[in-house]
């Protein structure tokens, strides 16, 4: 790709049943040489058709507990045995590089990522009303009445710490929030703090109109 500016990372968290995953796929479907897809560090073996380096890198225990030590991975967590966690390196030559990084995670491993990188947009995504979400989660079929309970459940825990992120999109249709979330990523590339070079070079180059120059 040609030469750009540092990439921006997107943290985008959500309830269960929120559309997270249609939002992301929406976004890399738009834009495939822009937006970069963050890639996951893991313990536990491949399944079927997943290959190592593009579903997860995939590594011993020994060597996942060294990457802790080290301070290799921006977020890390345990599940039913196994670790995962998001390799610092990866995000940070994919930013280099010039892409947009999006780190679809939940929130205990998004404000992990917030804390290592203060620069990173932490979004959250949700359905327009309570009802709907609990309607999405009925309509997909896939689960129990316990387990949607169980869902709605953990997505009231969950609502209490919407204040910690930066930015609250309502997905009421995929295109419109994806939309939003790509105006949000160019309003941060306008700050200042993201173009610090060229706000000094443009005062540089002002001091010549001072008062007391002429």
């Amino acid at each position: 790709m040609s030469e750009k500016k540092r990439g921006q990372l997107l943290v985008i968290s959500g309830f269960s049943g929120a559309g997270k995953g249609t939002v992301v796929s929406k976004l890399l479907s738009l834009h495939p040489d822009r937006y970069r897809i963050s890639i996951s560090a893991t313990t536990r073996s491949p399944r079927d058709g997943e290959q190592d380096g593009i579903h997860y890198f995939f590594v011993s225990t020994e060597k996942f507990e060294q990457m802790i030590r080290q301070g290799e991975l921006l977020e890390h967590a345990r599940y039913v045995d196994h670790y995962y966690g998001t390799p610092r390196r990866f995000v940070e030559d994919s930013l280099d590089a010039g892409y947009d990084v999006i780190l679809e995670i939940e929130q205990q491993g998004a404000f992990q990522v917030k804390k290592a990188m203060p620069q990173a947009m932490l979004i959250f995504i949700s359905p327009p009303s309570a009802g709907e979400l609990e309607r999405r989660l009925r309509g997909r079929g896939t689960e129990s009445e316990e387990q949607i309970r169980s869902r709605l459940a953990r997505a009231c825990e969950e609502a209490e710490y919407i204040d910690r992120y930066d930015y609250f999109v309502l997905n009421d249709t995929v295109d419109r929030c994806a939309a939003e979330i790509e105006n949000l990523v160019e309003a941060e590339r306008c700050k200042v703090c993201h173009n610090r070079a060229e706000a000094d070079r443009l005062r540089e180059d002002l001091r010549v109109y001072r008062k007391e120059e002429r």
